[in-house]
């Protein structure tokens, strides 16, 4: 099966989110000498530390956690309010 079509098919479940962002970050790593970043806010943030914790354990075994940036977004609401939603962006490289 072609990797778009696994990609497409993965989006519609939930478990899919995690299969698509592992196949999209092993076809960066492929391409790129620097390494992965996985960005995230709020609900997701789990998602892509279980991601970054696939690509390591399954795909890329000397892959290394080279950085971990958190931080906090004030972003305005639906109902016109500012609330603060926390951020991740964790970088990944081969030695």
């Amino acid at each position: 099966m072609r990797l778009a079509n696994r990609v497409n098919r993965s989006k519609r479940s939930s478990e899919g989110v995690s299969r698509t962002l592992v196949e999209r970050s092993a076809l960066r790593r492929a391409g790129s000498d620097s390494g992965v970043i996985l960005k995230a806010r709020g609900r997701a943030i789990s998602t892509a530390v279980d991601t970054a914790e696939i690509v390591r354990n399954r795909f890329v075994k000397d892959a290394k956690l080279k950085d971990i940036k958190i931080s906090t977004e004030s972003v305005t609401n639906e109902e016109g309010r500012d609330s603060n939603v926390s951020s991740i962006e964790i970088t990944l490289s081969i030695k």
